[in-house]
């Protein structure tokens, strides 16, 4: 298996209410049901106000890199993308468990 773990951090000036992060936050709220090789998919917003804490995560799991690959590839998963990268940075850990 493969965890795929993201934090995203909203650009300066961003925030949650704003609708452009209130759309992406729904595209991957609902991405986990969409991606066929998904078999395990939660996500959500932080809830520490520490200042090096990230703003929103993603933890998910595929069966194999494979499977990373397509789920990488996936079309709800690149519109997802497209949405963050115009308002967030992000980074990004795959490892076996």
């Amino acid at each position: 298996m493969i965890r795929h773990l993201v934090l995203f951090k909203l650009n300066d000036g961003v925030t949650r209410d704003d609708p452009r992060v209130v759309a992406g936050a729904a595209a991957f709220q609902a991405l986990g049901d969409l991606v066929p090789e998904v078999t395990f998919w939660e996500c959500g917003w932080n809830v520490s106000d520490r200042p090096i804490a990230y703003d929103f995560a993603i933890n998910s799991a595929v069966e194999d890199t494979a499977a990373l690959q397509r789920y990488l590839a996936h079309p709800d998963h690149q519109a997802g993308v497209a949405l963050w990268r115009e308002f967030a940075t992000w980074v990004i850990a795959d490892y076996e468990f």
